[in-house]
């Protein structure tokens, strides 16, 4: 009888023991498929930000009521806001007023800032403010997981040029782009992809904007690209790599990259590279803005991504690694 207790006790310990899984075991698969391709990205915030300040017949009204660049309006007369046609709504309602109650969110926190708007005998009304509430550009896709359908992409976050704070979104799109021509890179004078986009394509939706990259459900069908094995952060070394991406329409291509220097420590730049392919340095003459996304290969396995050019040294980048996008997507979906 006191064996079959301390066997039931056992049982239970045991079968505890196989349902407690370690904190860092995450969904990724160990096979994805490797991208390269430009990729149009928009992004809406939840909420319209205040980018800068105008005139209205010689009065800064905008300044005078308090709001700073940065501010998030998030209602204007209690009446919540997520969108400048919210925004201009609200305020063509409100056009027989001469005082607005606005709402800001600034650092987290919330006030009302009196709004004296300026409106002509025809109700059309100025407030002296520039907002914005969303971002659209070009970046790279970095990967897409055969088996969660999620992507990533870019390697790091987007922000708003502006105030250069990561930009709060509610959600987002990646869609077609077809890269036209490059600006060649220079010391001191990073280049970019010049491209056009076709946002009724879409290819997959972004739920998270986060300081590893963007993330979402893709939607499209997969490319025909054979999916790559994951290196953990252990097996990748300094010497040879490649880098994929797109120089001219949406053909992807493999360029040579040296890896100089492996940092674990660093929260994005793990990976410090050179780009010595000379096809691509006389095309681009170095990493140029637009190729943030695009993964780094090694031995045949995906390893990172691209994510900023050192600007007095345009021949040389860094990446992140790709365990540090895989995880982070999976935690945001």
């Amino acid at each position: 009888m006191n064996f079959f207790k301390k066997w039931k006790k056992l049982q239970i310990l045991l079968l505890f023991a196989l349902f407690i899984l370690p904190a860092n075991v995450f969904a990724y698969s160990k096979y994805i498929i490797p991208g390269g391709e430009t990729i149009g990205i928009e992004v809406n915030s939840n909420g319209v930000y205040v980018v800068g300040f105008y005139d209205v017949n010689g009065e800064n009204i905008g300044k005078d009521a308090g709001f700073k660049v940065g501010d998030k309006i998030i209602a204007i007369n209690n009446e919540k806001i997520t969108s400048i046609s919210s925004m201009i709504d609200k305020i063509n309602q409100e056009a027989g007023s001469t005082t607005l109650e606005v709402t800001v969110e600034r650092e987290d926190k919330t006030s009302d800032l009196a709004l004296k708007m300026k409106c002509d005998s025809e109700n059309v009304c100025k407030t002296g403010l520039y907002v914005k509430d969303e971002i659209t550009g070009i970046g790279t896709l970095t990967y897409i997981d055969p088996n969660t359908k999620i992507f990533g992409a870019l390697g790091h976050e987007i922000m708003e040029k502006t105030t250069g704070e990561k930009f709060e979104i509610k959600d987002g799109k990646i869609f077609k782009a077809d890269v036209t021509n490059t600006t060649r890179s220079s010391n001191g004078s990073p280049g970019e992809k010049n491209a056009t986009y076709d946002k009724n394509v879409v290819f997959g939706k972004i739920t998270a904007n986060e300081e590893v990259g963007i993330f979402g459900k893709y939607q499209d069908t997969f490319a025909s690209t054979n999916p790559l094995e994951v290196a953990e952060e252990k097996e990748v070394t300094t010497g040879e790599a490649t880098i994929r991406t797109v120089l001219k329409d949406n053909e992807v291509k493999e360029y040579a990259i040296n890896i100089i220097r492996i940092d674990k420590n660093s929260d994005t730049k793990n990976i410090l590279f050179e780009i010595t392919d000379q096809t691509l340095l006389q095309e681009t003459g170095g990493v140029i803005q637009g190729m943030s996304g695009s993964p780094i290969i090694q031995n045949n396995k995906i390893i990172g991504a691209v994510t900023h050019v050192i600007v007095n040294d345009t021949k040389k980048g860094y990446g992140i690694f790709i365990t540090t996008m895989l995880e982070e997507g999976d935690k945001s979906i």
